[in-house]
């Protein structure tokens, strides 16, 4: 897949919205919102060690960017509901994908981190050799 380098830069508009999209909670977000509408409070239940900002913060860039429709539902308190919309379900399937791949590399890509991490620790001192001085 062949991208222009444009769309790195820092003011694209397409970077900006894959920024949003692939943000820490927004794919998990949808796939919740996918299932039927979701309360606030439901929502963050669902999303172990989401704060309230941050899911408040996620949720409105989701309804900004018209992924997620944002309905008040006329009870006693009066509470928020929140929905997928159209458009936000045409994430569902590459949203899908990329969470099956997840799950099908995750031992090849704890093997690397261990790879990775192993290397860090042999590497520690920056080549400096500890022991015998000859000064």
């Amino acid at each position: 897949m062949e991208l222009e380098p444009i769309c790195f830069s820092s003011d694209c508009r397409s970077r900006g919205l894959f920024d949003q999209i692939a943000d820490k909670w927004s794919a998990m977000v949808l796939a919740i919102l996918s299932e039927r509408p979701h309360r606030f409070n439901a929502i963050r239940r669902r999303l172990e060690g989401v704060s309230q900002k941050a899911l408040t913060q996620c949720l409105r860039r989701l309804e900004r960017n018209g992924l997620i429709n944002r309905r008040v539902v006329s009870l006693s308190p009066v509470a928020v509901e929140y929905e997928i919309t159209p458009l936000g379900r045409t994430l569902q399937m590459p949203l899908r994908a990329l969470h099956q791949w997840t799950l099908d590399n995750l031992v090849e890509v704890d093997v690397a981190r261990e790879a990775f991490d192993d290397r860090q620790s042999d590497d520690a001192f920056g080549g400096v050799q500890v022991g015998n001085r000859t000064d």
